[in-house]
């Protein structure tokens, strides 16, 4: 009896000074104690009740002393504890605050708090949203960045009995993009300055966004130096620094330059590299008819192949040079209105033409080396930058020669005689049948006309058919000499009788005929 009289007192006692809870109410409090995972709080009922601490944004700045408010999940858990949530209530009190205030489609401001599988959890006044992937507008943009700075949302769904909020970022997006876009064409002056990001990559140049305008860097206008390919120069995502060369609003049209930002390197070219100035520099092209050569950073000049040797064969410059090689030249020409340079190399060497015929008396037999070819002849080469020609016509006394590579070889050392010189015209005209004695007067002797003897098919040909008399003696059947018929059944090899009707010493010739009588 005593201790329920004592239990009576103690709930009138309590009864005057304790609130009245309810689950899913929401109180004010005061935590008393703060734990390594959660705080104490004190609501005024006859326990104290407990909040984690993850629930807190910054739980390191969580004080003892400090007043919020608490939802009342469980008055009394298994433990009889007074289970308490600050998150809930917070969420709870930014419902009641919002959903008189915003619709579906009103723009609101939030920041994303976390990332989640399809998308991202943003706080819009206290409340949590749902941001899906396919609506966040945030390609290209790294995680630290968007959860570093508050946005703007569209609301794309709202459901305020299941206290639902789906947000949208693209709409709102566009929708700046097109207010910057109007304010961005009305800022473009020709020749300004503006920073800009990198989009894309052609073969022929960048799509550089301007900041709701994309305009276009040409490979030609990003640097002053020969490139091949822009991502030689940018690459996606980059920020740089362009010029505005020009703009067409209604074609939504922006040419820009980033070499224009930097000096142009031209302008002192003929200050810097006057004609006769010897250079170092970089080959960066090479073509058939010269190689291009980088002499200072923006300034490229030609090397044309004239100009690399004192031969009068034009050199090959793709098998003698390399990209990347660095080779010594002469500045001959600079025509800065153009952007040209002219080059040489062989001007740095003396002209071996000039004394070539003191050099190379002519009837002089000098020795050679065999370079090339040509239908009609050989080029031998005496001593370097000096290149003789053996015409086919006198590489043999009697022989007929088709080509000079029947008699002579690529890199063959040959004996020759002097013809003739011309220095001026860079020119020498060698003979190598010139070193025997002219058989003609002998053959003439050995074979007078009407001589009757036994000839040897070479070839046929249209005005008659080839013979060979002897070693090293042709003769030629005239075609009005022989039957048509009796030409047309004859092969090489074939044996034939003939007789002389024409020797002509000067021409080195000798006419026969099918015909003896």
């Amino acid at each position: 009896m005593a201790t329920e009289q004592k239990k009576s007192l103690m709930e009138e006692l309590y009864g005057k000074t304790l609130k009245t809870f309810e689950e899913g109410q929401i109180v004010q409090g005061t935590i008393v104690a703060k734990g390594k995972d959660e705080v104490t709080v004190d609501i005024g009922f006859k326990s104290e009740g407990f909040v984690l601490l993850e629930e807190f944004r910054n739980p390191a700045l969580v004080e003892v002393g400090q007043v919020l408010d608490v939802l009342i999940e469980t008055i009394e858990d298994e433990e009889g504890k007074l289970v308490l949530s600050h998150s809930k209530a917070e969420k709870q009190k930014g419902w009641v605050k919002i959903a008189d205030v915003i619709n579906e489609g009103d723009v609101v401001e939030g920041r994303v708090i976390r990332i989640v599988k399809g998308g991202y959890i943003v706080d819009v006044q206290g409340v949590e949203a749902f941001l899906p992937m396919s609506l966040s507008a945030f390609k290209g943009v790294h995680n630290e960045d968007i959860m570093a700075r508050p946005y703007r949302f569209m609301v794309a769904k709202m459901n305020k009995q299941r206290r639902n909020l789906i947000l949208s970022r693209r709409e709102v997006v566009q929708k700046e993009r097109e207010e910057n876009r109007e304010v961005l064409w009305n800022q473009l002056i020709k020749g300004q300055r503006r920073t800009g990001v990198v989009k894309g990559i052609t073969d022929f140049g960048a799509f550089i966004d301007l900041g709701g305008v994309d305009g276009l860097l040409h490979i030609t206008d990003m640097s002053w130096s020969r490139i091949s390919h822009p991502s030689e120069i940018v690459h996606l995502g980059q920020r740089i620094d362009v010029q505005i060369l020009d703009f067409d609003k209604e074609n939504s049209k922006v040419s820009l330059g980033l070499k224009q930002i930097t000096a142009n390197p031209w302008e002192a070219v003929y200050d810097k590299y006057p004609a006769g100035t010897i250079v170092k520099g970089k080959i960066v092209n090479i073509m058939p008819y010269g190689v291009f050569v980088e002499v200072d950073k923006g300034i490229e000049g030609l090397l044309h192949a004239s100009e690399i040797t004192w031969q009068k064969k034009m050199a090959n410059p793709q098998e003698m040079f390399t990209v990347g090689q660095v080779v010594e030249v002469q500045i001959i020409n600079v025509d800065k209105d153009q952007k040209r340079i002219s080059l040489s190399m062989k001007q740095l060497e003396d002209n071996p033409w000039l004394k070539a015929e003191e050099k190379f008396p002519v009837k002089g037999v000098v020795k050679g080396t065999v370079r090339g070819f040509a239908d009609y002849g050989a080029f031998v080469e005496l001593e370097y930058g000096l290149e003789g020609m053996i015409h086919v016509s006198d590489m043999s006394w009697t022989k007929k020669i088709n080509h000079p590579q029947e008699i002579l070889q690529k890199g063959q050392a040959v004996e020759v005689m002097i013809l003739a010189v011309d220095g001026k015209g860079r020119k020498i005209t060698l003979g190598l049948k010139q070193l025997q004695a002219n058989p003609w007067p002998e053959i003439a002797k050995k074979y007078p006309v009407e001589t009757v003897c036994d000839a040897t098919v070479i070839m046929n040909s249209n005005f008659g058919v080839f013979v060979k008399l002897e070693d090293e003696v042709e003769a030629l059947v005239y075609s009005s000499e022989i039957e048509k018929d009796e030409a047309a059944k004859l092969k090489p090899g074939d044996k034939i009788r003939v007789r002389v009707i024409k020797v002509d010493v000067d021409q080195m010739k000798i006419g026969v005929s099918a015909k003896l009588q």
